[in-house]
Order: C-alpha cells, then sequence, then structure tokens
C-alpha cells in the first residue's frame, strides 16, 4: 500500500471493562499508532451506548493530543447539528491553540444516536433541513477565519486564524455532494454503511470545486474507512472478527452492548437468522480480516477500487493486545 492509513477510533467498551479503561486503553493504542506512523487518530461521536466511551468527543481529542507528539488527532466526526457551530469553532480552536498543526475536526450530519437521545441533547426533534446543515457548517469555518472586519459581532476565541482542516464525513450521497460544493476533503463511512460508497465517491470526484480559501484544497481528497482485524492466522483473525459480528448482529436484532468477547467460528455462524445475517453482513462489506497477507490483498483490492486516498482502519478487537497488535500488522504492511 502507498496510501496514507488512519485510525477511527470509538474508545470501544469491551465486555468485561469499563469505560476508564477505554478511554486508558485510546491513548496507549494513539501513542503505539503515533509510533507506528499512522496518519491521523480520529474518534467518533456517539451517545447513549454501552459500548462506546467517546461521547465528549472534543473532551478526548484532547486527552489525546495531550498524550502524544507528532500524529493528527481529531474528530471522526463531530456530529454537527447536535452542537451550534460556534461552540464547536471555540472547542477546535482551543484545540489548535494548544496543539497547533495537529487537529482535523470532521463533521457529520447524523444525530450519532436514537430519536429519545437526540431529544436530551438537543432539546427538540426539530428536523433540520439540508441547507441548514451546509449553512452550520460554513458558519463554523467563517469562525476559524482571520476577521476582514475586527468588529464582526461573533468571534470564536480561540479559534479565530486557528488552522482546523474541516472534513465533510458521511455514508450517504449528501454527504459527498456538500463535501464536494465547499471544496473539503471528503471520508466515507463505508465501515458500517457500504452500499453507497462508490456512488458517493464517483460524485464527490465529478463535483468537486476548489473553495478559494488559503490551504485549500485545489482537487479532491477521499478516505475510505475499512473494518481490518488482522492476525498471525487466517483462523485466529477471524476468531478475533466473531467479536464485531456480534456487535453488527446486535443491531440487527435491536441488542445494545459493550463489544462482546470472541466466540469460535462454528457457533458465530449459527447465530441469527438468515435476514438478520443477511444484513449483518452487508454492513461488513468493506472489510479485511485474515494474516498479514490475507488482509493485505484485501485492501489493495479496495484501494483498486475505490481509489482512496487514505484508508482509515476501524479495529475493534475485544483484547487490546490483540488490537495493538493488527495495527502494528496492518502498518508494516504500509
Amino acid at each position: 500500500m502507498n496510501i496514507p492509513i488512519s485510525v477511527l477510533d470509538l474508545s470501544v467498551i469491551a465486555e468485561g471493562s469499563n469505560a476508564g479503561d477505554a478511554l486508558r486503553n485510546s491513548l496507549d493504542l494513539a501513542q503505539h499508532a503515533e509510533a507506528l506512523g499512522y496518519r491521523r487518530y480520529w474518534v467518533a461521536e456517539h451517545h447513549n451506548m454501552d459500548g462506546v466511551a467517546s461521547s465528549a468527543t472534543s473532551v478526548l481529542v484532547g486527552y489525546l493530543a495531550a498524550g502524544t507528539q507528532t500524529i493528527r488527532v481529531g474528530s471522526g466526526g463531530v456530529m454537527l447539528p447536535n452542537h451550534a457551530p460556534l461552540v464547536i469553532a471555540e472547542q477546535f480552536g482551543t484545540l489548535a491553540t494548544l496543539y497547533p498543526g495537529r487537529i482535523d475536526l470532521g463533521l457529520g450530519r447524523a444525530p450519532g444516536t436514537d430519536q429519545i437521545t437526540m431529544r436530551a441533547l438537543r432539546r427538540s426533534l426539530t428536523t433540520q433541513s439540508e441547507d441548514d446543515f451546509i449553512g452550520d457548517v460554513i458558519e463554523l469555518a467563517e469562525y476559524f477565519q482571520p476577521p476582514a472586519n475586527e468588529r464582526r459581532p461573533v468571534r470564536a476565541i480561540p479559534g479565530i486564524g486557528c488552522d482546523v482542516p474541516i472534513w465533510l464525513l458521511g455514508s450517504s450521497t449528501y454527504s459527498a455532494q456538500v463535501a464536494a460544493h465547499l471544496g473539503y476533503p471528503f471520508a466515507f463511512a463505508s465501515h458500517f454503511a457500504p452500499a453507497l460508497l462508490m456512488q458517493a465517491l464517483a460524485i464527490y470526484r465529478a463535483r468537486f470545486k476548489p473553495n478559494g480559501q488559503p490551504g485549500a484544497l485545489t482537487k479532491p481528497y477521499a478516505a475510505v474507512a475499512v473494518n481490518v482485524i488482522a492476525a498471525d492466522t487466517d483462523d485466529e483473525a477471524q476468531y478475533l472478527f466473531t467479536s464485531l459480528q456480534q456487535r453488527f448482529l446486535g443491531v440487527q436484532t435491536g441488542k445494545r452492548g459493550p463489544l462482546p468477547r470472541p466466540i469460535p467460528v462454528a457457533q458465530m455462524n449459527a447465530l441469527g437468522s438468515l435476514a438478520e445475517r443477511a444484513g449483518m453482513e452487508q454492513m461488513l462489506t468493506v472489510t479485511a480480516v485474515g494474516s498479514p497477507t490475507t488482509v493485505q490483498q484485501q485492501l489493495n483490492k479496495i484501494i483498486a477500487q475505490t481509489q482512496a486516498d487514505e484508508i482509515i482502519v476501524a479495529g475493534a478487537v475485544h483484547e487490546h493486545a490483540a488490537r495493538k497488535w493488527s495495527y502494528e500488522l496492518v502498518a508494516r504492511m504500509a
């Protein structure tokens, strides 16, 4: 592989552990990823999920940036409709002031949770229109720009003049269109919603237009998220993979909880109805699992199909040591 590789982490709470363990493991993995040469380390905003500890995303970004030296750290992403643009500008402006040149701001439009929790976050279930989201992204970006007029009534301090690259994240063609229209890099959430991956990438590349801002992109840049579990052998990797399969099967059945312990592959193959298993397998289409040789072949195929400029590796493994080893094996392929 000759493209950058990055990490996507949800600070997974594994069965038998707790949120504190998950957050400390995230820092340990970020330090490990930095030493291995990964490009960036992103954490994602999710709420009211027993198996995810990354809900306070900007706080976690600060924790990870403080514990590392060179790797870029950011959100993959912040769900912007849950927040006022000014608040996010101030939070990430503060992060960029403390850790200059290292902070990314990935933005998504989904709530990152269920309807009841969304009400608790937003105090209302009023649905934003597409124009509202675009307007919020533009407003947020403007807070980072040096003011043409010092009398601008509302400014992000810290934030104004900070170098905070904005990414658009999504699992649909809509996010691709917004990223293309605004001239931002685009990351597709194919690690759990791969159905529109190729269509979204085609739209993004075809419609991309530079936004003319200093330091902005002059051509499209697309990252693709991939589930990757590498181990010394194919059999061991398939065994570790059963944790993620159980989690995605739980999405089909409405079962939540911490990341399950792995189980024998034969036992995994007997779980769920045909429809539930089909749903699970569809969600896991963009996945590479196996020995280093197997994973490299699978990743090369994904890169060739998508022409991705960057791969973002989501590697949910129950045992932290095995997860670190998986990321190390992947780094050796770069």
